[in-house]
């Protein structure tokens, strides 16, 4: 046998061919070689790069990718086959280029750039099932997008797919109009509901994406502050960005009534906001306007928008409330430009993406060193590098965070956004977590539809060892932002809070859904592999404790300490390394 080390990971694999291609091939060669090559650059590649995918290899009419998470291969999958109808629609059907696509979740083997091993191969018999212009997915893949995703599927039942000894369930969806949604509905809050979703930017300038992304962040943050008002952030909003979409959809999916979408043209020193504003349980619409001004008076411009808003919503609101809940972040807007930069960069969440928005925000504090946002937002990538193992130089890098994020603090006492990432940094990089969590309370007073700052209310009471009502907080910022991409640390925390309260298996269920989104992420193995041996399932916990080990391989019962959270309650810190001893952490 050898003694070779095999490389494994965790990933969601997507693999796709053309139906029928020998036939095409037969009737029409060069045809058919530079239709697959035009759809592979006009449509394909962009849907695989937009999902972070990776082209492990393609072999003549297949290609095999993998993706960082299973709403990723599935997002993928599915616009790429709406785009292929379109594509097809003027295409006689007898040359049409039609996708056959298969998708998995599972553990692969690594070898070089290319991947092997069971995950693969099933995502292959998937494809093989699938019929032209439809997706079949397996009930792992489909377990891990439920609700996450504006589609349904239909279960084809357990099948013996060739080569594999388990029977697989396999589920199908659909490609354009027949992929509706099928999940139940999300009940209307008991006080005006509303969503925003990201307006269009007409300015004819792809760079200006981030500005009318911006503008709807803002406009999002006006509403929230309304207590009032039950809005939906911006993370599960923005799921629909670029997509064409039914509003009523929107608010089934999204579980509200009022729908806001419009479009953005910034021209020279002029800006121009157009709206409409849905009612999502009938279709009509309540108003549509036309807000301009001049760039100077941007926030201007968005007050007027939200007052609209909630003009519309609630006549009886006094003019006097929709003018206490607009605050000009900063009188500098060349500022304000370069926070929307870094917001731009931040969620991208990743490496690199999180250097370049702490960056901006830096430039942005430096032309208006009053400005509380960016000082909070940059304290706050430092703390998810710190997480991910990300900071080139950690004890500098740590200590600049802390700076930062009482520099926040003490600038935006009334900036929810600064409040929320600069209570839950000294938290975390401080161990500050009573003054932590003051700061958080303060920022979900002046907005209680922050999703974000439920999330960090969430983990700050995990620290201060009350894990029912950190449980009862990421419940909060999940119904607030139902469908967000980074849902993970909420699922993350829920996990943690079970397995705090004693609670394993809803630990393990939630640290499994954790891990699927980010399966390279070592803390949420830490917790798998605690509950798992906590629950006295030891081979479960072993093979958890195997997989943490791949991805932080320097870990020790040792040097535990820098990896762990602040936890208050000394019970709760020995609850967690029993657990890690029990799973078989080395010393």
């Amino acid at each position: 046998m050898s003694s070779e080390r095999v490389e494994r990971k965790l990933a969601a694999i997507l693999a796709a061919d053309v139906a029928g291609y020998s036939r095409l091939m037969g009737v029409d060669e060069a045809g058919t070689l530079a239709q697959l090559k035009t759809h592979r650059r006009e449509l394909i590649d962009p849907k695989i790069a937009e999902h972070r995918g990776r082209v492990v290899k393609t072999t003549g009419d297949g290609i095999l990718i993998e993706f960082p998470s299973v709403v990723e291969a599935v997002g993928c999958a599915v616009e790429m086959q709406q785009g292929m109808v379109d594509r097809n629609a003027d295409v006689s059907e007898d040359k049409r280029i039609t996708f056959r696509v298969g998708v998995n979740v599972g553990d692969i083997i690594i070898d070089g750039d290319d991947i092997h091993g069971d995950g693969v191969n099933i995502a292959a018999r998937l494809e093989a099932m699938a019929d032209p212009g439809m997706v079949c997915l397996s009930a792992a893949a489909w377990e891990q997008v439920r609700g996450k995703v504006p589609f349904g599927a239909d279960d084809l039942g357990e099948h013996q797919l060739k080569n594999i000894e388990r029977v697989v369930r396999v589920f199908r969806i659909a490609s354009g109009a027949s992929a509706t949604v099928t999940r139940k509905p999300l009940t209307l809050p008991d006080k005006p509901s509303i969503a925003v979703l990201p307006f269009t930017n007409m300015s004819g300038d792809p760079e200006q994406e981030y500005f009318a992304d911006g503008m709807v962040e803002d406009i999002i943050s006006g509403l929230s502050r309304i207590g009032w008002l039950f809005v939906i952030a911006r993370n599960s909003s923005f799921t629909y960005k670029g997509r064409m979409v039914d509003v009523r959809q929107v608010g089934r999916e999204l579980g509200v009534r009022y729908v806001l979408e419009g479009s953005v043209r910034k021209a020279g020193s002029r800006v121009r906001i157009t709206g409409q504003l849905v009612d999502a349980t009938t279709g009509g619409h309540i108003w549509a306007d036309r807000f301009d001004g001049a760039l100077e008076d941007v926030f201007d411009v968005q007050d007027r928008v939200t007052a609209s808003v909630v003009g519309a919503i609630e006549p009886r609101l006094q003019q006097a409330e929709i003018e206490r809940v607009g605050r000009k972040p900063t009188e500098s807007l060349q500022a304000y430009d370069y926070f929307l930069r870094g917001m731009a960069s931040f969620h991208l969440f990743a490496r690199d993406s999180l250097l370049e928005a702490r960056r901006l925000y830096q430039r942005a504090t430096e032309l208006d060193p009053n400005y509380a946002s960016p000082y909070g937002m940059a304290a706050w990538c430092i703390l998810q590098s710190r997480i991910n193992g990300w900071l080139a130089d950690p004890e500098h890098e740590i200590a600049e965070g802390v700076r930062l994020a009482r520099r926040a603090a003490t600038l935006g006492k009334d900036d929810p956004t600064a409040l929320w990432s600069s209570g839950w940094s000294l938290a975390r990089l401080a161990g500050e977590v009573e003054t932590g969590a003051t700061h958080i309370e303060r920022a979900l007073a002046l907005n209680p539809n922050s999703a974000a700052a439920w999330t960090a209310s969430g983990w700050v009471r995990i620290y201060l060892g009350e894990p029912t009502n950190a449980i009862e907080r990421f419940e909060r910022a999940m119904r607030l932002s139902p469908l967000d991409p980074f849902a993970f640390s909420a699922y993350f925390g829920t996990g943690l809070a079970h397995l705090l309260a004693r609670h394993s298996d809803e630990a393990v269920s939630w640290m499994r859904k954790a891990s699927q989104e980010q399966p390279d992420w070592a803390a949420a193995w830490r917790v798998v592999a605690v509950a798992y041996a906590l629950s006295d399932r030891i081979v479960e916990a072993r093979e958890a404790m195997t997989r943490l080990r791949e991805i932080d391989p320097t870990l020790r019962l040792s040097n535990l300490a820098e990896r762990m959270p602040p936890f208050r309650r000394p019970e709760d810190l020995a609850h967690y390394t029993e657990g890690l001893r029990k799973a078989g952490l080395p010393e």
